[in-house]
């Protein structure tokens, strides 16, 4: 019996953690487990937890990612997007990748403080900062929490370069930061636009903001002198690759220098939460879907290998690679790039935040 409704998430269920051996969530007798007969089935509400990591700054040494180390202000994300790569990541705290993900969050907000030891450290190397890459900088809890602010204002400062990539026109609340840091060509901007259709938005990433939103986001930036690309990520088959060249058009019209595509990505528990979200929202293709995301992926539900993982592979992976390259040609769109300076940078002064 549920107590607590999923309406308004994108995962339609809480599933356990199987990495880490924990034991199965069962009802206990308590009185929650009796809600449903009392008052109905409540909404899950969102909560948010500080948290206090030692360090802020992630490093990896894959070849296929165009960054080698980033920041992320905040752990699980209420977008909610049932294909999410980073779902997992929340059995580290004994919590599901399924609705806690989207709705048990963390924030830390010692993260500016952490990165600006991190830049001061002796001999420090200076490389761009992605932030976005595991959760989005811009989810709604940043408007009360403003780390990832922050954040820019420590990396303007210091005159380091960052990307930032996200789903959500609040982006633009951060322009003051944004402008200057692109003038001296430290920062861009990709917007993750995976469909044009609200109905498939809202069903994808239940709580991120409409695409008319962020298309126009990805205009007001990138007329301000913000480069902001445009990311087609992920293109989930026989859901939204149909609108592959619409979206390009789309992203083109909006100004954007360039933009990418990426296939949807299903690691560990992400594919069986996308299984259910399919069989709940598309049960008349779910099968289809999934046969051509196998397809995609070497046989499996999701290759983790360098490059393919990124690519794909066989003929889907070869079709997308071609609607791509052509819609791109006819409209004017280039393929992402993130040329950013480094040799401005200039490590923190003393041994406190001169902004914060």
């Amino acid at each position: 019996m549920p107590i607590e409704s999923s309406q308004g998430r994108g995962a339609t269920r809480n599933t356990t953690p199987t990495r880490f051996n924990l034991k199965e969530r069962v009802a206990d007798g308590e009185w929650l487990d009796q809600v449903e007969a009392l008052d109905g089935v409540p909404r899950r509400r969102t909560s948010v937890t500080i948290e206090h990591p030692r360090a802020i700054l992630t490093r990896n040494s894959s070849p296929d990612i165009g960054f080698d180390r980033s920041v992320n202000a905040y752990r699980g994300c209420e977008h909610g997007c049932i294909y999410c790569f980073a779902r997992p990541t929340h059995a580290f705290h004994d919590l599901s990748p399924g609705i806690d993900f989207e709705s048990r969050l963390f924030a830390k907000p010692t993260a500016p403080q952490l990165l600006h030891a991190a830049l001061s450290r002796p001999g420090y190397e200076c490389r761009p900062i992605a932030m976005g890459t595991n959760t989005d900088p811009y989810q709604p809890i940043e408007e009360r929490w403003r780390i990832t602010r922050a954040l820019i204002e420590l990396l303007l400062e210091t005159r380091h370069p960052f990307t930032i990539t996200t789903k959500s026109d609040r982006v633009l609340r951060d322009l003051d930061l944004l402008k200057p840091a692109a003038d001296l060509g430290l920062a861009c901007v990709a917007m993750s636009v995976t469909s044009l259709d609200p109905k498939i938005a809202r069903t994808l990433e239940p709580r991120a903001p409409q695409p008319r939103k962020r298309l126009a986001a990805v205009k007001a930036l990138n007329a301000a002198g913000v480069p902001c690309y445009v990311a087609i990520a992920p293109v989930v088959p026989q859901i939204t690759d149909h609108e592959l060249e619409q979206i390009v058009e789309a992203a083109a019209a909006a100004g954007a220098p360039g933009g990418f595509y990426l296939p949807v990505r299903l690691p560990l528990e992400v594919a069986p939460l996308f299984r259910d979200w399919l069989d709940e929202h598309f049960p008349d293709r779910a099968g289809k879907v999934m046969a051509t995301i196998r397809s995609l992926r070497g046989g499996k539900d999701n290759d983790p290998n360098f490059f393919s993982r990124m690519r794909g592979q066989g003929p889907w992976a070869d079709l997308l690679r071609t609607r791509f390259e052509l819609a791109t040609k006819k409209h004017g769109l280039r393929h992402a790039k993130f040329p950013l300076r480094t040799d401005l940078f200039r490590p923190p002064e003393g041994a406190q935040m001169r902004l914060l």
